[in-house]
């Protein structure tokens, strides 16, 4: 009988060689794409989405190029200095990459750029650790959107209820998210049950570079150490 593959070890200098490997690859594609377009961007994204996300980037894969991934790999790819930047000017780029960031390389003037980014947006049901944007509260009575074989199911997310001649009845007022609190997985759930969408996927320009020019888009940014290289 063959050995399953699922028993075979796995070294660990394998698995390093392999994260190395995969590293190497995003670099040499960054330092490219540096050749290849002429500006590059720094932005920001909240509640990702990543279907939507990949609609976005076959849009633009004509003109432009998305990266992804760890800040400190992209951060190490451009430069993170004079010293050691790929291109001059190139690490103050580097210096905003920050939290949930990523790059944008193109070759499509800075106006649309800006217009692409400032339209796009997709509505979605918000998911667990979220922040409610608004307080959402049922008032006592027959939840009469759900059929009866939904009651064991919307029990389980808490809520207060009970079958009375076969339909599902809410037996006092139960609130499922309070403004500004975080979604336990209960509230997602209701939510996406209620079909109220919480979350909006957008992208954010945070700065811009081109071989010319260095220009910060997102008010409020600390960039007193970029300013000071």
């Amino acid at each position: 009988m063959p050995k399953s593959k699922r028993n075979r070890p796995v070294t660990l200098s394998k698995a390093r060689k392999k994260g190395r490997e995969h590293k190497e690859v995003i670099v040499n594609a960054i330092k490219q794409a540096l050749e290849d377009y002429s500006s590059a961007y720094v932005f920001t994204f909240e509640n990702m989405r990543n279907l939507k996300f990949k609609e976005f980037r076959e849009q633009l894969k004509s003109s432009s190029r998305f990266f992804l991934g760890s800040n400190k790999v992209m951060q190490v790819s451009l430069g993170r200095s004079v010293a050691d930047e790929a291109k001059p000017g190139i690490h103050k780029l580097s210096k905003c990459l920050r939290g949930d960031a990523g790059l944008f390389f193109t070759n499509l003037e800075k106006e649309e750029v800006q217009r692409l980014f400032e339209k796009f947006e997709e509505h979605d049901f918000a998911r667990t650790g979220c922040i409610a944007t608004e307080k959402v509260e049922l008032k006592e009575g027959p939840l009469e959107q759900f059929s009866h074989e939904m009651e064991p199911f919307i029990r389980k997310q808490g809520l207060p209820v009970r079958l009375n001649k076969g339909a599902i009845e809410l037996v006092s007022d139960f609130v499922v998210c309070e403004e500004g609190q975080p979604l336990s997985p209960e509230s997602a759930r209701t939510l996406r049950l209620l079909g109220i969408k919480m979350a909006t996927f957008r992208l954010h320009l945070v700065c811009r570079w081109n071989p010319d020019d260095f220009e910060v888009y997102r008010e409020g940014l600390d960039l007193s150490d970029v300013e000071s290289s």
